[in-house]
């Protein structure tokens, strides 16, 4: 993989995303960052702010989203719009990475976790490095494999945790010094 020909989609968030982002930029991938008006970024390289029709074409019904993660979210905007801004990440990225916990219902912690419900959605390559475990795995045939993944695609997404250990910090940069050694 060129690293110049590949973008990074990501939502600007403290811990991983930052991270990816950061990343992203030692090795010379673009990188694009979706928000929307009056979002606090932790990084804001090359900013996407979409417009509220934008953030429509995102919209799932909050019972949907809180049925396919096996949680409850509350009917609040910011929250919708966040869960509005990851649908464009994903739809954008063609493999998705995520740093996270993978939880015993297959599901993934958190907010992010909804990056990885619509990346199974959308037949998605993807990946998630579980902080607890400390390895990385591919969700394939319905379930999580154990994998060392590596950046295969020229648009990808790279999402997860606020609160990234030292294990989830080594394992991005470790993904990217795999898929593009110099």
């Amino acid at each position: 993989m060129n690293p110049e020909e590949c973008t990074l989609y990501h939502g600007g968030l403290k811990g991983a995303e930052s991270l990816f982002g950061e990343t992203a930029e030692k090795y010379g991938v673009k990188e694009v960052i979706f928000t929307f008006e009056g979002h606090r970024l932790n990084r804001d390289k090359n900013p996407v702010v979409l417009s509220d029709e934008e953030l429509l074409r995102g919209d799932i019904s909050m019972e949907i989203a809180s049925r396919m993660m096996n949680r409850t979210y509350y009917e609040t905007e910011k929250i919708r719009k966040v869960l509005q801004t990851i649908f464009h990440m994903v739809n954008k990225g063609h493999q998705i990475f995520v740093i996270g916990t993978i939880l015993e219902d297959n599901s993934v912690k958190g907010g992010t976790g909804w990056a990885v419900e619509l990346a199974k959605l959308f037949n998605r390559p993807l990946h998630v490095y579980d902080q607890n475990h400390r390895k990385w795995f591919t969700w394939e045939n319905g379930t999580w494999q154990e994998d060392t993944p590596k950046i295969t695609y020229d648009t990808f997404v790279g999402s997860g945790t606020r609160y990234l250990s030292d294990d989830g910090r080594a394992a991005i940069e470790q993904l990217f010094a795999d898929s593009f050694q110099k």
